[in-house]
Formats: C-alpha cells, structure tokens, sequence
C-alpha cells in the first residue's frame, strides 16, 4: 500500500494538467481565448438551462466542467509508447480502448490514457489521446530505415523524468516535493522545440511521405500538439469563434447537434504555421516553418452502448458517403445537412435511448426516494422504483473517442495532399506488444459503472432483501 505521505494521484493528474494548460498558454496565445470563450459559454449555457445544470450536479458535478482537458501527442518508437503508460500511470491514466486511425489515411494506432474509475474521474478527468507512427506503412524501405535510425537516436524523457519514475514504481507513490519535480521533468517531454532535429532535406522526404510523419519524426519530442477544453454548447462556441479572432474548421466532427447530445462532438482552429531552424551542416540552422499545433473544443455526451454505437457507426458512415467534408469547407452546410437528415430516425430523448439499450445511464435515489430509504425502504424491481418516482436515471457521460472524428480533426490541420493514401491496416496485436498491456474496453467500463449505479439504489432501498439474499 502506498504511504500515506505520498501524493495522490488524482492530484499528481490535476497539477500535470494545470502545468500543461499554463505552459500550452505561453506557447500558443490562441489556446488561452479558446480557453476564455469556452468559459463564457458555459457560464451563459448553464444560467439559461437549469435541467441541464442539474443533470451534470448529479453526475459529473457542475465544477468539474471547468477543469475539463484533453491532450494529444504522437510517439515514434514502441519504447516511448511503452514509458509513457508507465509514467502516466504514476498519475492515474491507464490505456483504453484501441483507435485504428489508418482507417481515415492517417499513419498511427492510438489509445487513450484516462482515469477508470468515477471517482477518479469526478476528482480530475484529464486524459491524452496517444498515438503511435506506423513506420511500416511507408512504403520507401530506405526512407523507412532513415526515420527509424533518427527515432532511436532520440531520448524524449530526461533524466529526472526517469529516475523519479522508477522511484514512483519502486516505493508506491511520491511525496510531495518528489511530485513537484516529477511535474516538472514530465513537463519537458511535451514542450514545443523550435528546432529540428532532422535537415530541411531530410523533413522535405519524411513530408512528401506524409505530414505527420514529419511531424513525429523532425523533432527532439512529441510536443503536445493540442489540448481540449469542454464546452456545453459546441456549435455556439463555432459560431462564436471568429468573434474572438479564431478561425474554426469548416465543419463539427461526430454527431449531429441534438436535444440530448450523444457520444462526442470536436471542432478546432487550424494549426499554426510556426517558424522553426533546421540544421544546416555547419553547426547552424536554416529558417523554415512547421504546422502541427492547433486549439480544440470538445462537447461530450451519453456514453452509447455497443448496440446504440453500432446504429451511429452506420448512420455517420452512411452520412459521409453522401456527402464527404472537403477540408476548404466549400460544402459545409451541405454536408451538415446531410447529417442531420441521416440521423433523424436516432432517437433523441433519453427515456427512448434507455428503452432501446442504445445508452449508459447512471441510476440514483429521488428525494422520494431517500425518504423511502430512511424509513425502512421498499420492495420492487428497478423500472418498478422508476415509475415509482423512487429512482432516476442521468445519462453516463462518454470518457472516450471516436476515430472518425479524431482523424477529421488530424486532416483539417494537415489539408489536402498531406500524403498518399494509406490503406486501412489495424493492428492491435502490435500495438498491445508495444505498449506492454491490453487497454481496457470501454464498453466494460460504463456497463460496469451503470450496473454499480443499480445495486447501490437496490441496496439503499431494499437493505433487508439484500442482507437475506446474501445470507443465503
């Protein structure tokens, strides 16, 4: 058991994301208006919609809104993929689920690193989505060869990082000072480096092959490339962006906007073209420019289970093959038309959704409820103690990602010709071998918070039933 000195994970997670967001600030102004504007428009969401204001008091909590963050890194070798679960898991994040991003032409496998347990998420739910270059997929074996001899010539964690990891590792946890410094040295893993590591020859191959490539491959580490803060109302902060100076992509990325907001939905501003050195042979650096990093919102919604997931993967894939978002935003509205057409026939209100089994709901006693738990409770099956009035339920909120919209953000800041095509090729056996686990199901995940959310309004309701069923 971890000593009682040491510092708890979840504020490990909280301080690291508060580091990150302060230095993403420094490093990219735009990032702290995205910041703002997604806090004005959550302060106005929940003053003008007060279901919504309850509904998240009784899940998620109204405070944890604010601090809401994701990032998103791309590794080069199996060995960085292989210490950062390490190092992330000092913090709390443990892999979930497995996203085939080849699918959509891009050249990476990911995962994302996250807290499971709902406690840990109330606490602090900051979470990076990782992802991993497929070398293998390119096709010149020589510039292959190239990038995986400058990949492994590379350290991406500094010494610090690593001692204090294996300290961690070893004892159970960090003490308070031990924690700072681990911030700390951790932090310089994801710092933007203005310099290349690689000539501007080399970075012109590795770009022709594909964007990213250049972008995982030219630098001395995999430099946050973005972070996401939460909105409650994602197409006003669309709307509301060029207001402040930000130009957003063209279209929203997931499902339509709905009463009840399901799954996730992302939009961005493009990513910056920022001036970088490249060696020039002599001991000195050659002006250039990279694109890679952008700003992002996100706005979350009910976790769907593997049937409700299976009626959206059919209804985007069917929207997109109608009409495919071109990344100069030329058809937009038609596209956004269409998606809204294709998913009409998706039912939109959460009583609907539970009946169907196409989401997760989190159950909980009513006042009526508690005042039938106080005076001794009362028998009845769970949809009984619901039309009783005894029971609610609030919808789970989706931790995860989604792979189409994750590769629609990625093209939208890489534009058109980013590459050649690259055939759908997933392997997940190769990226388990490398990341040394299996990431978890996050399917498993909200089934499990759900039925826990049931046996505890059982258990507070009909104590008696449940001590003889135990007993006997």
């Amino acid at each position: 058991m971890p000593h009682h000195g040491f510092t708890a994970t979840s504020d490990l997670r909280a301080r690291f994301c508060a580091a990150m967001s302060r230095m993403y600030r420094n490093e990219v102004p735009a990032y702290g208006s995205l910041v703002e504007l997604v806090g004005d428009i959550n302060a106005a969401t929940l003053e003008n919609d007060p279901v919504l204001a309850r509904e998240l008091d009784a899940t998620d909590g109204i405070d944890r809104i604010s601090e809401e963050r994701h990032g998103a890194i791309r590794l080069g070798t199996a060995e960085e993929l292989f210490t950062m679960r390490r190092i992330f898991a000092v913090m709390g994040m443990h892999p979930v689920g497995y996203y085939d991003l080849t699918a959509a032409g891009i050249p990476v496998h990911s995962t994302a690193f996250r807290p499971l347990d709902p406690a840990a998420l109330a606490a602090n739910p900051f979470r990076v989505f990782t992802s991993l270059l497929r070398l293998d997929l390119v096709d010149d074996p020589d510039l292959r060869a190239e990038a995986e001899a400058i990949l492994a010539r590379r350290e991406i964690f500094t010494d610090d990082a690593l001692r204090l990891l294996e300290q961690a590792e070893r004892d159970g946890g960090l003490g308070a000072e031990d924690a700072d410094a681990f911030i700390a040295a951790v932090l310089e893993t994801f710092r933007w480096h203005p310099r290349a590591c690689v000539d501007r020859g080399t970075y012109a191959r590795l770009h022709d092959a594909h964007r990213l490539i250049a972008d995982v491959v030219s630098f001395r580490g995999p430099h946050i490339n973005h972070l996401t803060p939460r909105t409650l109302d994602i197409d006003a902060a669309q709307a509301a962006m060029p207001e402040r100076g930000i130009t957003p992509k063209a279209v929203v990325e997931g499902p339509p906007k709905r009463r009840c907001p399901i799954l996730l939905r992302q939009t961005s501003f493009k990513a910056l073209e920022e001036p970088v050195g490249f060696p020039d042979g002599r001991g000195g650096f050659v002006e250039g420019h990279h694109t890679a990093r952008f700003g992002e919102i996100e706005q979350r919604g009910a976790a769907l289970t593997p049937t409700g997931r299976a009626r959206y993967d059919e209804r985007l894939a069917a929207a997109r093959a109608g009409v495919t978002p071109a990344a100069d935003g030329s058809n937009a509205q038609a596209y956004m038309d269409h998606l809204e057409q294709t998913f009409a026939d998706f039912p939109d209100d959460y009583a609907t959704l539970r009946a169907e089994g196409l989401a997760y709901f989190q159950y909980s006693l009513t006042a009526a409820g508690e005042k039938a738990a106080a005076e001794g409770g009362v028998a009845g099956a769970i949809e009984d103690l619901i039309g009783d009035g005894l029971v609610r339920f609030d919808p789970i909120v989706y931790e995860d990602f989604l792979p189409v919209s994750a590769a629609g953000i990625f093209q939208s800041n890489l534009g058109d010709g980013s590459g050649p095509d690259i055939t759908a090729n997933a392997n997940r056996a190769a990226f388990e071998a490398a990341l040394g686990a299996a990431p978890a199901d996050e399917f498993a995940l909200y089934a499990e918070r759900e039925a826990a959310s049931i046996r505890t309004c059982l258990d507070r309701l009909q104590p008696a039933a449940r001590r003889t069923a135990n007993a006997g």
